[in-house]
């Protein structure tokens, strides 16, 4: 049994960050910013906001334009890097707010900016496995905003906060299939974990991000170009077959890299990093729900979407949309 996309459905905080507002505490300037990035706004929670209430408006666009009813949900894949609250998960708080069925399953799972296809993956195995046969929610929710360190440059002015999400049905013609690799590695991209009290260790970790760019660089455009020919040809497919391409948004250079080296038509691969930064797991969810809505993908168009991360893992899956 394997899945179709019924619906999807994104959320944004209210807040837009331009690169001129990060000039007021930053030594930067838009310039430096969108010449090196091509990001020029992204959007940050405020007190008023939650990665709860994002998700939720998410998964309910998504329910929406699915024509679904929350009871008619058996599966919620919450990807992460963090929730509101370290426990519970988020996915359970998600499920109360949407009136899912008390017995719906519910689990959160972090891995980074590679979440959102991971979590595709956990839900096609709950459909092949039988474990559920009728429809699943995968939501991602992610507020880097709440993991940057606002005192580097280099690094903050990447990032925002947003929450993208799909409706799953089971469909057994539909054809899912993944490529994927993880090497373990923490040196050159890791948030830290927070300080805590214990007495019996001296750990005063800040919690913050920390990235090596240049590395991440040249792994993110290798490992796109891998795992989308490993993911094609397994199905005896060429990049002409495919309608789109979705790929993480972390940076302009490294997508542009990535397209010249795989030697595609740049117009299938759709971006909005320029107003959203790089918001982990949720990039390519939110990218999807805006390209679904303009009319970009239409039904039995076959896409790929491929994303990179933390733990130097990347993956990619081919649909039918």
């Amino acid at each position: 049994m394997s899945f179709r996309i019924l619906g999807t459905g994104s959320a944004l905080p209210a807040t837009t960050v331009s690169n001129e507002d990060l000039t007021k505490f930053l030594d930067t300037s838009d310039e430096w910013i969108r010449t090196r990035t091509g990001i020029t706004e992204r959007h940050v929670m405020n007190d008023e906001e939650s990665l709860l209430t994002l998700a939720t408006a998410a998964c309910q666009n998504a329910l929406e334009m699915a024509q679904t009813a929350p009871e008619e949900i058996e599966l919620i894949v919450c990807t992460t890097l963090a929730g509101d609250y370290t426990s519970p998960a988020l996915s359970c708080l998600i499920a109360k707010e949407l009136g899912l069925s008390d017995r719906v399953i519910t689990m959160d799972t972090n891995m980074g900016c590679c979440g959102f296809e991971y979590g595709l993956q956990i839900a096609h195995a709950y459909f092949a496995s039988g474990m559920i046969s009728k429809k699943a929610i995968v939501v991602s929710a992610e507020g880097l905003s709440r993991h940057a360190d606002w005192t580097d440059r280099a690094t903050c002015c990447l990032f925002g906060d947003a929450s993208g999400a799909v409706v799953l049905e089971a469909a057994p013609d539909r054809k899912v299939d993944f490529d994927w690799t993880v090497s373990g590695n923490a040196d050159i991209l890791n948030i830290t974990r927070h300080a805590d009290n214990s007495p019996w260790n001296s750990y005063d970790g800040k919690g913050v991000l920390h990235m090596n760019g240049q590395e991440v660089f040249k792994f993110a455009v290798s490992s796109i170009n891998a795992r989308i020919c490993a993911v094609l040809e397994k199905n005896g497919l060429a990049p002409d077959d495919i309608a789109k391409f979705f790929l993480h948004q972390a940076n302009i250079r490294i997508i542009n890299s990535a397209i010249h080296k795989m030697g595609v038509a740049p117009e299938k691969f759709p971006h909005n990093i320029e107003r959203l930064g790089n918001t982990s797991s949720a990039t390519i969810p939110v990218l999807l729900d805006e390209t679904v809505r303009a009319g970009g993908i239409q039904r039995g168009d076959k896409i790929v979407l491929c994303a990179f991360g933390a733990g130097l893992a990347s993956i990619a899956c081919l649909l039918e949309y």
